[in-house]
């Protein structure tokens, strides 16, 4: 895989989780202590988060850090 296609597919699962959690990435963001453009970036895959943001997020969401990097 290509860099894009990892920030890409990780951004695709965070949206995944998100929605699944019927959550706005507003929402998201507040709990996770980032930014909402922050998350909009990672969800458009043009964000290279680190693994602490991730780690943030996979919290919020009720998600292992693993499940972020799913690669399907």
């Amino acid at each position: 895989m290509t860099e894009e296609e990892v920030l890409r597919q990780i951004g695709l699962n965070v949206r995944r989780y998100r929605l699944q959690c019927d959550m706005s990435q507003e929402a998201l963001a507040e709990r996770a202590g980032i930014h909402p453009t922050y998350i909009s970036g990672i969800e458009k895959g043009r964000r290279n988060a680190s693994v602490l943001k991730l780690n943030s997020i996979a919290t919020v969401l009720g998600v292992e850090l693993a499940g972020l990097f799913s690669f399907q």
